[in-house]
């Protein structure tokens, strides 16, 4: 293998990697709360439903890199609609944010994209 087609195989998998470890940290504020033993388990669980499905499609874009290049492009996608139709901010869009979406939503489109490359890599290869 090359040294491009390693970096387009590993790039959006360990970017994925870090994205899913990222977003895990958020959910460790559940520990400052006292919600009791029982309590903070389903906390956090609740607030990594969200990992649980990006891990879910890690999974099967190891594989099948075309599900990944949708999957995380779409998932960045509905970040930012969920981050600008969230009512509980209290506030009209500005433009910052979506400096702020982009934090978690720019990785997500540069593995989407990166996958897609990986997946059209191996499609001209089998021809």
């Amino acid at each position: 293998m090359i040294k491009s087609n390693k970096f387009i195989f590993w790039a959006p998998r360990i970017i994925s990697i870090l994205l899913i470890l990222f977003l895990t940290m958020f959910s460790l504020d559940v520990f400052e709360g006292n919600y009791g033993f029982w309590g903070t388990i389903f906390a956090l669980i609740m607030h990594n439903i969200p990992v649980f499905i990006l891990v879910i499609l890690l999974i099967i874009s190891w594989k099948h890199e075309l599900v990944g290049a949708i999957a995380f492009v779409l998932a960045g996608l509905f970040y930012i609609w969920f981050l600008l139709t969230d009512d509980s901010m209290n506030a009209k869009f500005e433009w910052y944010m979506l400096s702020w979406s982009m934090i978690i939503a720019g990785p997500a489109f540069v593995a989407g994209y990166l996958f897609y490359l990986n997946w059209k890599r191996k499609k001209r290869k089998k021809k």
